[in-house]
């Protein structure tokens, strides 16, 4: 059984940074790729940024390539999403998922379906 849960979120001003931690539980965690989504009011949940189960590999959006950082601590089972320069437009709630890469299928980051499990999201508000 594999358990995500997130930390990290809260309330900051624009132009602020946050670190969002993705804390695993379970067994091989070093094979799993971890990828970030959020959700914002009244929105589909939305691709944000991913990593390898080695963290050789990363994606992310377009939105918030040139802002935000993933990356994983295998050691830990930590993945973090270092998050800085925040918009209003960044408010919502971040997931984090655990894909599952022991079965030798191509990785797709941004599909939201091939994600094994989910974490109960934290909030992030950026306010004006």
């Amino acid at each position: 059984q594999v358990v995500l849960v997130e930390s990290g979120g809260g309330l900051v001003q624009v132009g602020g940074s946050l670190r969002l931690s993705c804390t695993f539980s379970g067994r091989a965690f070093g094979m799993y790729a971890i990828g970030w989504f959020r959700q914002a009011p009244g929105r589909e949940r939305e691709f944000v940024s991913a990593i390898n189960w080695n963290g050789g590999s990363t994606a992310s959006a377009d939105s918030v390539k040139a802002r935000f950082t993933i990356s994983r601590d295998n050691a830990k089972n930590l993945v973090y999403l270092q998050m800085n320069s925040l918009k209003p437009e960044d408010t919502a709630v971040y997931y984090c998922a655990a894909d599952w890469q022991g079965d030798g299928t191509i990785w797709d980051p941004h599909n939201n379906a091939d994600y094994d499990f989910w974490g109960q999201g934290t909030q992030d508000t950026v306010s004006k």
